[in-house]
């Protein structure tokens, strides 16, 4: 199974600014199938991302610890631990997921597109 790692740099987020990090997140975003995330499902480290967001961001927000912005979309349910209900139907073929990885974390977002970039 695939191993599923943050490529930031070994000197960690808090070495880069703002925006050559959020292109490094721009640049590690990617389309992702159910079987590479399903054991993260299991570990409980996948965080669902409300289509509404700009997945970038929000992987901005966790990696810079903006917790009033996490807990904001935490609160309108924009952000949530993946549901068992979600994961199956992720797990029929039934969505196209797109993620990007925040250790411990994993956000995905459920999209027909691709997320925007900036």
């Amino acid at each position: 199974m695939t191993e599923i790692s943050s490529n930031l740099p070994e000197t960690g987020p808090d070495s880069l600014d703002d925006d050559t990090l959020f292109a490094e997140l721009v640049g590690q975003t990617a389309r992702i199938e159910w079987a590479e995330l399903e054991r993260f499902f299991a570990k409980g480290q996948i965080l669902k991302i409300a289509p509404t967001l700009d997945l970038v961001d929000v992987a901005m927000a966790v990696v810079r610890d903006r917790a009033e912005s996490v807990n904001a979309w935490q609160e309108a349910g924009q952000i949530d631990a993946l549901d068992t209900d979600t994961a199956r139907r992720w797990a029929a073929g039934e969505a196209t997921l797109w993620a990007v990885v925040t250790p411990p974390w994993i956000l995905v977002q459920e999209s027909d597109e691709a997320p925007v970039r900036h």
